[in-house]
């Protein structure tokens, strides 16, 4: 039987038991790591360090949760501040091409492997709180409230940018189909 992870925080707080705090770390790194790969637009090494320092602001801040907020909420929010300090510093953003590179398999990929490979290229294209946007409600299942929540806007801010970013999406994707088709043989 897996350990809730209220359970968890309570152990962790309260008993000061880093074993409990370490389940907790296991438990939701993937997740996030992947979420702040969306956000960070491919940039493995970036999401991995910003997903580190939110574990460890969380540890020291997890007294203060409130737990009015799923466990994963309340983290990602933290990533997600860790993420915009990261940018304010001014330094560069993830070159789009070195990511590009980078995610190429040199096996032969598969129609699957294209579209995904396609689609995570396209959403390099969009602006961060579009790319944020769809990442929340159709990749994490956040509603568009939760999401507006998350990202500290208002509902109809997050439903602009999902349809603008589908929008796009869908012209860039459509670009890419006719100049697969039309290429010169």
């Amino acid at each position: 039987m897996e350990i809730s992870d209220e359970i968890l925080i309570e152990r962790a707080v309260k008993r000061r038991d880093q074993h409990a705090f370490s389940q907790l770390v296991r438990r939701h790194q993937s997740r996030l790591r992947q979420s702040l790969r969306t956000l960070c637009a491919g940039d493995h090494a970036l999401a991995d360090d910003i997903a580190q320092e939110a574990f460890i602001k969380a540890y020291k801040a997890l007294a203060g949760f409130k737990r009015e907020a799923q466990f994963f909420t309340w983290l990602y929010q933290i990533a997600r501040n860790q993420l915009i300090s990261h940018y304010r510093k001014k330094l560069p953003e993830p070159d789009s091409e070195l990511v590009e590179r980078s995610g190429e398999d040199t096996a032969a990929p598969t129609d699957q492997a294209l579209t995904r490979r396609d689609l995570s290229r396209a959403m390099t294209q969009l602006s961060a709180a579009q790319r944020e946007s769809l990442h929340l409600t159709y990749q994490l299942g956040y509603s568009n409230e939760e999401a507006a929540q998350l990202m500290q806007i208002p509902v109809g801010t997050v439903k602009s940018h999902v349809l603008r970013a589908k929008a796009k999406l869908k012209s860039i994707l459509q670009d890419w189909q006719g100049e697969t088709f039309n290429e010169p043989e």
